[in-house]
């Protein structure tokens, strides 16, 4: 819901204590954790009682960035119905959870979530079976005048028309004909299971808050709303005009409510006091634990190697295009243990083992996600002779969850929103967001920062989301090369989020698992690979996943000879395998390449575990693919000179290797980015480039 009347919906409807709500206006409510957040932020739940029996109310949680929460909404409401096994199918099923916006005017104009939410209402993986839009239209945005500044379109509520949704446009000064509009969206939405906008026009009567001065923008506006009866004045009016109630009566029902506010007392009607708990879902096993590294994830090996099979059975007369065949008999080959496996390969044991073994639901949505991006994923089989598709993963067992891969909209801000709302409603599932390249992220950025990062600070709101986002640099210039990892953590505080660069098949499938089976709801953000799906040392062998778990630090792995060694390189990623290849390829054998695989929260024990083996480092470096002001350096340096220069192995340098600060992520020249690749080897390995070029 919008901001303005949120107070009224939350002491009047919902049934929050009007105490409470004083206490807040006075300061007297602090936060028992975390940040917090404003009164008109907050949400709430209660349990109503209806003539159609007993129903659960809830007001999602939203900041100020007005239609964000829209997309959120959805991905809530659409968990909802899943657990209810009640999910829609275009005109059928949804009625078991009903959502509603409440939007402003121009926000509702304005905002290009609102088209994207819109676009979503009827696809395949995100429709909630239609949703009963109000626009409260006060016919001005803040001090923005609709005559000439707030749109371009005769109404606030032209955009609904992409959708053919039906427009209800009704005089808020006329109560009765409120409720009518009101019943038959209602109506209209469980016949049709499609969105309808009630477009409420009215004004708002004291500015944008309480403390503003309106008129000083909108004078005439003002001068007219100074002189109009309220609403509560004209229907009172009316109905003692029409004989049904005294103007004695009137005043008593404004009196009593008056009285009852003073008293502190709940004026909801229909509250039910001992709620139906089966409207809810326990969130208790999954809160107050701290979030460790250290998680058991292994499977029986037996158990792999079968649900490899199992996702290699086609139906019968299947005919695969030749390119995924291949694909499906070499991942057949990988997942019953004849050769090692790729990325694609683990990744998709990690989802078989989780829908079956763990008993927890899948869902993977994004740009392409059902065939991946770079072809690595192949959880969609389409038949070549009718174009059928068919998902080996939700085919694995009988009685296993739910699997579920949806290829999303072009969008990024309302499908991760979307998603971010699943996530935070059902606890006991692996809900991912691939975007397309990890660049694109950032067309989301108010959703993390607002939700993602922020959300269980200010709302204690925990959210299990996890972000795929390819990332490396390839030479495919600037939009194709980063995710933007710096962002990510500058976020990170108060164990809000985890941040991973994993750089084996094993540790995907690790690090996805423990996501799932550990109680513990944190966003997870995967700065995940482009050419290492098919690298050729990227690989695993199937008794690391069966009897394997996610390292955060991955040691030196050529066995080099540790009193020799005086130079240790820290990375993370794809640059990894490029300074292992050269200084194999020279010989180094005084150089050890350590991996951070969890940038955070940072495994501080287990790196200096790693500079302790060495007893004659002079060096250590950090190297990463990002310019220096960008990627993990300027995270990591505080952490760097504070843990591992007064180390007792005397390091006499702590310093970064990377490409030179730049105001874009990447160049778009090959030709400059095999330079600058070139450089940035030699520079992690301490050697000129002269000597990488022999």
């Amino acid at each position: 819901m919008a901001h303005r009347g949120r107070l009224n919906l939350l002491v009047n409807i919902l049934g929050k204590n009007p105490a409470d709500l004083f206490d807040e206006f006075d300061g007297k409510v602090q936060p028992e954790k975390g940040s917090g957040d404003v009164k008109y932020h907050n949400g709430f739940s209660s349990n109503v009682m209806t003539p159609g029996g007993e129903a659960h109310l809830a007001l999602a949680f939203n900041p100020s960035h007005l239609e964000i929460v829209a997309p959120v909404l959805q991905g809530s409401v659409r968990a909802r119905q899943v657990r209810r096994n009640d999910l829609p199918f275009m005109d059928k099923g949804g009625n078991s959870v009903l959502p509603i916006v409440v939007h402003g005017d121009a926000a509702f104009a304005g905002q290009g979530v609102v088209q994207e939410t819109f676009q979503m209402s009827q696809t395949r993986g995100y429709t909630t079976g239609g949703t009963v839009h109000i626009v409260i239209n006060n016919q001005v945005g803040f001090t923005t005048s609709r005559q000439a500044d707030a749109r371009s379109t005769e109404y606030c509520t032209d955009v609904a028309k992409m959708v053919h949704a039906p427009i209800l446009h009704v005089n808020g000064d006329d109560p009765e004909s409120v409720v009518f509009a009101a019943q038959l969206a209602l109506d209209y939405r469980h016949e049709f299971g499609k969105d309808i906008i009630i477009d409420l026009f009215c004004y708002r009567r004291n500015g944008h808050n309480e403390a503003d001065e309106p008129s000083a923008t909108q004078p005439l506006m003002y001068a007219v709303i100074k002189k109009l009866p309220t609403t509560r004045t004209i229907y009172a009016q009316k109905l003692i005009a029409d004989g049904v109630l005294s103007a004695e009566e009137a005043k008593q029902y404004e009196d009593d409510y008056r009285e009852s506010l003073d008293r502190g007392d709940y004026v909801a009607s229909s509250l039910v006091s001992k709620p139906n708990e089966a409207l809810f879902v326990d969130w208790k096993p999954y809160l107050g634990h701290d979030l460790v590294d250290e998680w058991d994830t292994s499977v029986d090996i037996e158990k792999l190697k079968e649900y490899g099979r199992r996702m290699a059975q086609m139906p019968e007369g299947y005919k695969l295009q030749r390119q995924v065949q291949k694909v499906v008999d070499q991942r057949l080959a990988m997942q019953t243990g004849e050769e090692p496996l790729n990325w694609g390969a683990a990744e998709t044991l990690a989802y078989a083992s989780l829908v079956d073994h763990d008993n927890v639901l899948v869902r993977i949505t994004g740009e392409d996600v059902g065939r991946g991006t770079f072809s690595h994923r192949h959880t969609e089989i389409y038949n070549v002779n009718d174009g059928s598709m068919y998902v080996p993963l939700s085919h694995i067992s009988e009685n296993q969850a739910c699997f579920a891969t949806y290829n999303s909209l072009l969008s990024e801000e309302a499908v991760l929103a979307f998603e971010y709302g699943y996530a935070t409603t059902v606890p006991n599932a692996l809900i991912v967001w691939e975007a397309q390249f990890g660049d694109f992220v950032n067309g989301a950025q108010v959703v993390i920062d607002q939700f993602i990062s922020s959300g269980e600070t200010k709302w204690q709101r925990v959210c299990g989301l996890t972000m795929l986002l390819p990332h490396g640099f390839e030479g495919q210039g600037p939009e194709h090369s980063s995710a933007r990892l710096e962002r990510f953590l500058q976020l990170c505080a108060e164990d809000n989020m985890q941040v991973i660069t994993p750089t084996t098949p094993a540790q995907i499938y690790h690090a996805l698992r423990r996501q799932a089976v550990r109680p513990i709801r944190k966003p997870l953000i995967v700065m995940s690979p482009k050419s290492l799906l098919r690298h050729k040392l990227a690989t695993s062998n199937l008794e690391e996943l069966a009897n394997g778990k996610f390292e955060t630090v991955l040691p030196e792995m050529d066995n080099q000879n540790a009193d020799k060694v005086t130079r240790m390189v820290l990375c993370g990623g794809k640059v990894y395998y490029d300074l292992l290849e050269q200084r194999r390829a020279l010989g180094l054998d005084h150089v050890a390449i350590v991996r951070i695989e969890q940038l955070y929260p940072l495994p501080e024990q287990r790196l200096m575990a790693e500079i302790e083996k060495y007893s004659n480092l002079a060096e250590i470096v950090w190297t990463q693919e990002e310019p220096l002001n960008q990627g993990a350096w300027y995270y990591l340096a505080p952490h760097m000179f504070r843990i591992v220069v007064p180390h007792p192995t005397k390091a006499k340098v702590m310093e970064p290797v990377a490409r030179p600060a730049s105001a874009a992520p990447a160049t778009g020249s090959p030709k400059l980015h095999a330079q600058q690749q070139q450089a940035l080897i030699a520079g992690g390995l301490g050697i000129s480039v002269d000597e990488l070029a022999k």
